[in-house]
């Protein structure tokens, strides 16, 4: 007779949260198409919403689920961290700029666009501006 190794007195062991699967070859290459597309767009100034017309947003990455029916769109203002105020303009925009996408590339369905701000650039201008002082490049320097 088999016991249940689960009884009161034991627990089961917890479960491993299932891994995240890095992306595929496919969700990348489409995932790069969409980015030409939308920096298309933006250099364009293809926009009738004042906001957008005159902003020059720059398409850093953007990120496919696997099924390939949502993005992620991280945009960025070059020299500037304004683009958090641009999102509401660019979540007004997302159903024209998913036409756009949709007449530009041969997918069976054109992909959900939501929009996030990328602040790796002003993150990486603050790290050079760190090591640029005078204390932490004398730390860097040559030994002695």
């Amino acid at each position: 007779m088999l016991r249940d190794r689960t009884g009161p007195g034991l627990k089961k062991p917890p479960r491993a949260a299932p891994a995240k699967r890095p992306p595929t070859q496919r969700q990348l290459r489409v995932a790069e198409e969409i980015r030409h597309v939308l920096a298309g767009v933006f250099a364009r100034h293809e926009f009738r919403d004042p906001e957008l017309a005159s902003a020059d947003i720059t398409v850093t990455e953007v990120r496919l689920s696997p099924d390939l029916k949502n993005a992620t769109v991280f945009v960025a203002r070059l020299g500037r961290s304004d683009i958090d105020a641009l999102l509401p303009a660019l979540a007004r925009a997302a159903a024209y700029l998913r036409g756009v996408v949709a007449h530009a590339l041969p997918l069976r369905v054109a992909p959900a666009l939501s929009f996030q701000p990328d602040h790796t650039i002003d993150q990486a201008a603050a790290i050079e501006t760190l090591l640029h002082r005078p204390e932490v490049a004398r730390d860097l320097g040559p030994e002695r």
